[in-house]
């Protein structure tokens, strides 16, 4: 596939599960991208002490991605070989599957949650995926890493304040650069806990350039979407 239909999206998410996979779901077929990438524990919200996401109540998502041909990329805590995570999951026509944990954790996050192993690359429809969560997206040893995988785009979904707007734009395009590739950043909307009342949400889409190619508003339940090349 030598061009993609990216989304970024930003659910409006409480602390309901089943209305949570709502929320994706209707991103998903509103979009209608190739892959689409929500924030940084998309479903549950950034609550530290959410319950783990069972896999299985994820049905809706799934029968979404299959009607739209979608594989998205979502943000949820885990547990996985009995340890808890913050996890990617990837959710296509296919099922649910584990694709990335969040290798570098905030402080308040260590006493929840284990590190992952590290820079993972999926391939999705003959693309390379880099995959990051929000503290990841600052961390040099992290980017570079990821970089040495050859990734043709790094996804990464993040919680950010709205006073770190200008942060959250300088990481993306120094991720692009870095990496020589796109970057997808689904950034949080809405309030959520962390004390993160006033989220910065404004996701975007950015290319190897450095350049904007798309990017949402601020408010939950809002999404943008891109068509990227292979070929630049």
């Amino acid at each position: 596939m030598e061009s993609m239909r990216i989304a970024v999206g930003q659910p409006l998410v409480g602390t309901d599960l089943t209305a949570s996979v709502s929320a994706h779901a209707a991103l998903v077929l509103a979009a209608r991208a190739d892959v689409m990438v929500f924030p940084e524990m998309s479903l549950t919200g950034y609550r530290l002490d959410a319950d783990p996401v069972n896999l299985d109540r994820l049905n809706e998502l799934v029968l979404a991605c299959r009607a739209v041909v979608t594989c998205a990329l979502v943000g949820a805590p885990i547990v996985h070989n009995g340890q808890r995570a913050i996890a990617v999951l990837r959710v296509d026509s296919d099922g649910v599957s584990v694709a990335y944990r969040k290798s570098f954790l905030a402080e308040d996050e260590k006493a929840h949650f284990e590190a992952g192993p590290g820079a993972t690359a999926i391939e999705i429809d003959g693309w390379r995926f880099g995959l990051g969560v929000c503290k990841d997206t600052g961390v040099d040893e992290h980017i570079d890493a990821t970089a040495a995988l050859d990734v043709d785009v790094y996804a990464c979904g993040v919680v950010h304040h709205r006073s770190e707007l200008a942060e959250q734009r300088r990481r993306a395009t120094d991720i692009a650069s870095r990496c020589d590739a796109y970057v997808a950043m689904a950034s949080f909307a809405g309030p959520t806990g962390g004390g993160y009342d006033r989220t910065a949400g404004t996701s975007l889409i950015v290319s190897p350039y450095g350049e904007t190619l798309a990017q949402a508003s601020e408010l939950a339940g809002d999404y943008t979407a891109v068509t990227i090349h292979q070929s630049l």
